[in-house]
């Protein structure tokens, strides 16, 4: 099942690189250099993570921790930076950020299945979200707050998503109502999470986090999705317990 899974992982990386030679082909060289350098470290940072939770989930944990500190340093900095400006929106989005980091936590903890299930949803999502939004997205969601989000790219990544969620359904056998809630859940929360991150980032009037990661800047760049979608996820099974 694992060697299916990767092989689909795979073959909608060849269906990215594709979707992103089209989008890039006749843009700036440096340009679509700095896409491809994205997309390079988007396939490294998908694989570090698919490993941990295949190999031992228990990697997925550390690897969550790691983010969760990470991030929170992101935020201290750009805090700090600013020379402290907007004390009462920085402490309400710390406790929004304290929340969604339990939310990921538990949801480290959860079955390597609905771990890997999930992760590939999200991943999905968030991949072809962009690249569906840059090739056919018109119509912008929030302009002010994420320019790039457009409704393409949400209707686009999502019908994806939820298709892909039937290829995986070895992994999560339920019936497609509690699959179709679940995946859903993932979407949006995925969604909301980028928009909270990218409007504490307009507060503080910068571009990104942080230059860690090549092409998507911080952590809470790359992985704002992942906070929020596997805290929908723990939500899901641990309070609704589905």
């Amino acid at each position: 099942m694992i060697k299916i899974i990767y092989t689909i992982i795979i073959s909608y990386f060849i269906l990215g690189g594709l979707g992103f030679y089209f989008i890039n082909r006749h843009k700036d060289p440096d340009i679509a250099r700095k896409s491809y350098v994205k997309f390079a470290a988007y396939l490294i940072i998908i694989h570090v993570l698919f490993f941990s939770i295949v190999i031992n989930h228990t990697y997925f944990r550390l690897v969550s921790l790691l983010i969760i500190g990470v991030g929170f340093g992101e935020m201290l900095r750009l805090f700090i930076r600013s020379a402290f400006k907007h004390p009462i929106f920085y402490v309400g989005s710390f406790l929004l950020y304290a929340i969604l980091s339990i939310g990921l936590y538990f949801y480290s903890g959860l079955s390597k299945e609905i771990i890997l299930f999930s992760f590939l949803v999200l991943s999905i999502f968030d991949s072809f979200s962009q690249i569906t939004g840059q090739l056919w997205g018109k119509t912008k969601l929030f302009p002010t707050i994420s320019p790039n989000k457009t409704i393409g790219g949400l209707v686009g990544g999502g019908v994806i998503a939820t298709a892909s969620s039937l290829l995986l359904s070895g992994l999560y056998d339920a019936p497609i109502h509690q699959t179709v809630m679940l995946v859903l859940g993932i979407v949006f929360s995925a969604l909301l999470g980028d928009l909270a991150a990218s409007y504490f980032k307009r507060k503080y009037k910068v571009k990104d986090y942080s230059n860690l990661i090549p092409g998507h800047g911080g952590f809470l760049d790359r992985f704002d999705s992942l906070l929020a979608g596997g805290a929908w996820v723990a939500l899901y099974f641990y309070v609704f317990n589905f």
